[in-house]
């Protein structure tokens, strides 16, 4: 794995960060998590342009917002409680086989 991919997945883990961060920040009203989640946002954001010096623009943001969403998802059901049935289970299974279909064909 080059370079610019390992740092698309880190902007992508850092996507799941700031998710998870605003949820906590309660709409901006807690000052330490509202921090968290500006920073984890725009260290993201400059990984994921760092990493499209590289990458395929469709593939590149796909992935990143693959991540986070995938990440988001698990952070939800594990962390927050939220409901783990199985239609959501196989929608994020199909983004899965989707991110892994665009990394197979990405030519990188």
């Amino acid at each position: 794995m080059n370079l610019a991919w390992i740092l698309l997945v880190i902007a992508g883990l850092l996507e799941i960060v700031w998710a998870f961060g605003m949820k906590a920040s309660e709409g901006f009203s807690r000052l330490g998590w509202s921090v968290l989640t500006v920073v984890a946002m725009v260290a993201s954001v400059g990984l994921l342009g760092l990493a499209m010096r590289s990458l395929p623009l469709g593939t590149a943001y796909a992935i990143w917002t693959g991540i986070g969403a995938l990440g988001a998802f698990v952070v939800g059901i594990a962390v927050l409680g939220e409901a783990a049935t199985p239609m959501r289970i196989g929608s994020a299974a199909l983004i899965l086989a989707g991110l892994v279909g665009l990394k197979l064909t990405s030519g990188e």
